[in-house]
């Protein structure tokens, strides 16, 4: 009997299954090998190269992150939070559970091959997995990024077969890991699309279909040249002033005499003096977030020029809560929060380098001076008693956290300051400055009176329509909206419930 003859016989059941699916992944890869494809030879080996190590998707998420937008950035961030989980997945379990040998080469053409072939198991395809993973994750957050990603990360996955790395099951198992990933992130993170706040309660404002009727404050210091542009392409009847940052308050009241609607573009100390004017004059609002921190406008639902026209062309839009805080003579408003301690003092120091360094840089920066100083608590009565404060944050509406993320608000219209406090103690914790610089703290629900016998209290928070602070030191920083102002005596916070009128597009619209 000849040698090469096989007698053995398959037995039915889990191994013969797996037997015909290997051998048909194998018949594939082969189908895969003798295909021309057509310019695929100058392009996909290079590209599944510049993916090694996720090298290429650091370089796409840096390109998104210097988009300038909102919405760019935290795609970015997301693609790489979701490629890092799918990488950490592969490289843990995924390669060391099933040691599958890399395809044979014979019938894969020499000019496709790598330079340097892989040593690590086949299955699954690590950079299938980190592909689909970044692709789903900049998806999620943005289907516009997600459209110009995916096309790359299909290619990338099917360099794979073409080059012989992998047989093209490695491929799907890995795609399958990545998009798996990225709906683990979605759901450690959820994505603002996902937390929505509600679009009420409804406000009757004037539908302007080509813009007629709105007038539009921008603050060139804010970096809204960009936005400016696609503003006057989506709504051309609207009046647009640009102008300097010392002129920004002058002009929204030139322009609140002669608008049905006042707009503004800019950051969110320009939205917080647009909102104060809008007050005053009875006007409704629209706004087109152009800053470098733009909590009001995110919380609302607008990130670019396209949700502000349709919002605006269709005459949506919701009544807001309106903080305000009140000093003697002295009065503001606030839209995102207001605080005293620490943080006013950060956001000076932050501002005397911005212009030099940028806002990032410089809020590190401040961080660090501000911990290396040597200071005291805030001494005030608050709750009744004297209270040594390091740090009183006053939202305007309650924050929450949205998983590992820093919180946000879901609703504009509650009624409640979010108050935050951090009792003193021997110095300002890092901690504490951190979560400063994210944005609003996330702290455990407690009483703001300290116990006696705790040299250390807990921060604590509570929800409350109105809070007085009495003997508050003479220069006492106070900041609102990342703007700095000084008060002394008695501090009153208050809400003005429903008090402003804002645009926004109603949910489900595109």
């Amino acid at each position: 009997m000849s040698p090469d003859v096989d007698l053995t016989v398959p037995q039915p059941g889990r191994h013969s299954a797996r037997a015909r699916l290997l051998g048909l992944d194998s018949r594939l890869f082969e189908f895969a090998a003798a295909r021309h494809w057509p310019y695929a030879q100058r392009v996909l080996p290079r590209l599944s190269h510049s993916a090694n190590h996720g090298v290429l998707w650091f370089a796409t998420a840096a390109a998104m992150a210097a988009s300038r937008t909102p919405r760019g950035r935290r795609a970015a961030a997301r693609g790489l939070a979701s490629l890092a989980l799918a990488s950490a997945t592969i490289n843990t379990l995924g390669k060391r559970s099933v040691r599958r040998p890399r395809p044979a080469l014979d019938p894969v053409p020499a000019v496709r091959h790598l330079k340097r072939q892989p040593i690590t198991t086949s299955f699954p395809s690590g950079h299938s997995a980190s592909a689909a993973a970044f692709a789903a994750g900049v998806t999620m957050e943005s289907p516009a990024w997600g459209a110009a990603v995916a096309p790359v990360a299909f290619s990338v996955a099917m360099s794979r077969i073409y080059t012989g790395a992998h047989f093209p099951s490695d491929v799907l198992a890995g795609a399958a890991f990545g998009v798996g990933a990225a709906f683990a992130v979605r759901g450690m993170a959820p994505t603002r699309t996902q937390r929505v706040p509600p679009a009420r309660p409804r406000a009757e404002v004037p539908a302007l279909p080509d813009g007629a009727g709105l007038v539009v404050v921008a603050n060139t210091a804010a970096g809204t040249a960009d936005r400016v542009r696609a503003l006057r392409a989506v709504l051309p009847a609207a009046e647009v002033v640009e102008c300097d940052p010392r002129d920004v308050a002058a002009e929204l009241e030139k322009a609140a005499a002669r608008a049905r609607v006042l707009g503004v573009c800019g950051g969110d100390g320009t939205v917080n003096a647009a909102a104060g004017t809008a007050l005053r004059h009875s006007l409704p609002l629209a706004v087109l977030p152009g800053g470098t921190l733009n909590h009001f406008a995110q919380d609302l639902g607008v990130e670019d020029a396209g949700a502000f026209s349709r919002a605006v062309r269709r005459g949506e839009a919701v009544r807001v809560d309106v903080g305000r805080f009140g000093c003697g003579d002295q009065h503001g408003v606030f839209l995102n929060t207001c605080s005293l301690g620490v943080y006013p003092e950060l956001v000076r120091e932050r501002d005397r380098f911005a212009g030099r360094i940028g806002t990032w840089p410089a809020g590190v920066l401040a961080a660090l001076r501000v911990l290396r100083a040597d200071r005291h608590p805030l001494e005030v009565r608050l709750d009744g008693g004297a209270r040594p404060l390091w740090l009183l944050f006053a939202g305007n509406g309650t924050y929450h956290r949205m998983g590992l993320v820093p919180g946000r608000r879901l609703d504009l219209a509650d009624g409640q300051l979010d108050v935050r406090v951090v009792h003193g103690g021997r110095r300002p914790a890092l901690r504490l400055l951190a979560a400063a610089l994210a944005g609003p703290l996330s702290l455990p629900h407690s009483r703001l009176r300290p116990s006696g016998r705790d040299p250390h209290p807990a921060p604590a928070a509570v929800q409350v329509p109105r809070l007085r602070l009495a003997d508050v030191p003479p220069g006492t920083p106070l900041a609102h909206d990342g703007e700095v102002t000084e008060v002394a005596g008695e501090v009153v916070l208050e809400k003005l419930p429903e008090a402003l009128t804002v645009y926004r597009p109603l949910p489900g619209d595109n």
